[in-house]
């Protein structure tokens, strides 16, 4: 008899498509990435394909399987991650309005301002979003003021992983997760918020049918079922977003265990066994399970800023690494070891589109500081990266005000492949940074979750039994002494800019060449 083995999770991202098949113990038996663009059809824009990205749903799913060679019968269940707040204008037919607008888009900035200054407080702290162009309902509002007509013809407003599950079901529902990272829903009675259906200017019927994110489906069409290579009856679970279920894949569900994720942007995420906001609105409160709640603080500028620095900075690594064929980004880090601690008290805030937390600022704007005549170009190099944990570890700050000092630290993302970025993590937070072995963590997650709707498991912490520690950085006091001298004074200066942020924006718009 065929025993129901394997687990595919799959993450629905902002770049691409991740499918990976698991076995029971939580090891990669196959995997597939299939990527698609973002687009940037006019400023500030930030947009996809929704078909695209069904599309690659599909072939991701189908390589994965393919590549197994499994039988589909093997398959126990598949299990969805997707990328927080997108955002689809749907018309009666169910044809999109608009393409998937995702967080990067930041086009409904002043209708954020907007609803900041009128209610923002008091509506994130129901909410647990906090109020910033990245939000739905922020896009949702911004729609209705400037393109009523399109307003109008929508009948839904609905996210990438609606659209993929209306496509494989024909039913418009979103589960708790995604849901309570639109701005729209209470997360203490996990229903759709009044206060931000006002403001959006929606009823209920124009958003999905909440449900739990253990919510499993079962039924798909024969012919979709034939397309992707599975068993038309294996369990959809519906899953959750991709920030809750890193920190699932990477065992940080237990009091006092936090995830730091930075690839393209970042992320501190801890789990609560209940909603938890922030007095000053720095952090984010999103859902996992009903009792499983994820806070923390995303911030936009990560690797995003290292690759700023590769092609505008590092030319000569560039052609060094093609020419040895190597990976630039070691080469870069190689120089920035050579540089002591604090880059000799030059200081760079990495604001380079914006900011979330922990200011939740979308002008603000990245900067220099106490640039000297002995300062080089290595030092430049190792202030920015210095600048990109600097501002993570002012996310931590805020989230230790929640729930006290961290006992542990784990570490995922492009940055956790790195040791010299992984050591300097560690040196400014102060804080061994464990490095699991699994670097699928969303994926891993979401089959997890997925394990647990099924009831094959009793407790999200089986987790620990199929991710393990591979290596752990520790930190190194000397360089710690030097960082905790400097931090202050970034975290003043990042301060003192708010002030004039508005004003840079202004000048860039007039004077910024648009061709």
């Amino acid at each position: 008899m065929i025993v129901n083995t394997y687990m595919l999770g799959v993450d629905l991202g902002t770049t691409s498509t991740k499918a990976v098949l698991f076995d029971r113990n939580g090891h990669v038996k196959s995997q597939s990435t299939i990527e698609y663009p973002l687009n940037v059809p006019e400023p500030g824009a930030a947009v996809q394909d929704p078909d695209e990205i069904l599309t690659a749903v599909k072939q991701s799913i189908k390589a994965a399987i393919d590549k197994s060679k499994i039988s589909k019968e093997e398959l126990k269940l598949i299990s969805f991650s997707a990328a927080m707040h997108s955002l689809i204008a749907i018309d009666e037919d169910g044809k999109p309005l608009t393409p998937s607008i995702t967080w990067a888009d930041q086009r409904s900035e002043p209708y954020a301002a907007e609803i900041k200054k009128q209610t923002g407080l008091e509506l994130y702290k129901k909410t647990g979003t906090p109020i910033h162009p990245m939000s739905p309902l922020s896009n949702i509002l911004w729609i209705r003021k400037d393109q009523p007509a399109l307003f109008n013809k929508t009948a839904k407003f609905i996210g990438i992983k609606e659209y993929v599950f209306n496509a494989f079901f024909n039913e418009y529902v979103v589960d708790h997760s995604i849901a309570s990272a639109t701005g729209l829903l209470n997360i203490y009675d996990l229903d759709w918020d009044k206060e931000a259906l006002e403001i959006a200017g929606i009823t209920t019927g124009k958003l999905s049918r909440l449900v739990p994110t253990t919510t499993s489906f079962k039924g798909i069409a024969p012919s979709l079922a034939a397309e992707m290579g599975i068993d038309a009856n294996v369990p959809f679970i519906i899953g959750a977003n991709d920030g809750c279920l890193a920190n699932l894949g990477v065992d940080a569900v237990m009091p006092g265990e936090v995830a730091i994720t930075i690839g393209t942007s970042g992320a501190i995420r801890t789990v609560t066994d209940k909603p938890v906001t922030d007095e000053k609105g720095r952090t984010f409160c999103y859902a996992l399970t009903e009792n499983h709640w994820v806070i923390g603080g995303p911030v936009n500028n990560g690797g995003l800023v290292l690759r700023w620095l590769r092609d505008e900075l590092c030319a000569e690594e560039v052609k060094l690494a093609k020419e040895q064929n190597k990976n630039p980004y070691d080469l870069i880090t190689e120089r920035i070891d050579q540089v002591p601690a604090g880059s000799e008290g030059l200081l760079f805030h990495p604001y380079l589109s914006g900011e979330r937390a922990p200011s939740w600022n979308a002008d603000a704007r990245g900067s220099f500081f106490g640039l000297a005549i002995h300062h080089q170009r290595d030092h430049m190099m190792r202030a920015v990266l210095e600048g990109i944990n600097m501002n993570m570890y002012m996310v931590l700050l805020a989230l230790e005000e929640l729930i006290g000092r961290p006992k542990e630290v784990r570490a995922t993302g492009g940055f956790a492949h790195s040791k010299v970025w992984r050591q300097m993590v560690a040196d400014i937070f102060g804080h061994e940074v464990h490095v699991p072995e699994t670097v699928e963590s969303a994926c891993l997650g979401a089959a997890i979750l997925g394990l647990f709707a099924l009831g094959e498991i009793d407790e999200l912490t089986e987790v620990k039994k199929m991710v393990q520690t591979r290596t752990v950085n520790y930190p190194d006091a000397r360089k710690g002494l030097v960082y905790k001298e400097l931090i202050p004074i970034f975290i003043r200066m990042s301060r003192l800019y708010e002030k004039e942020y508005q004003s840079i924006v202004d000048f860039q718009k007039k004077h910024t060449s648009k061709e």
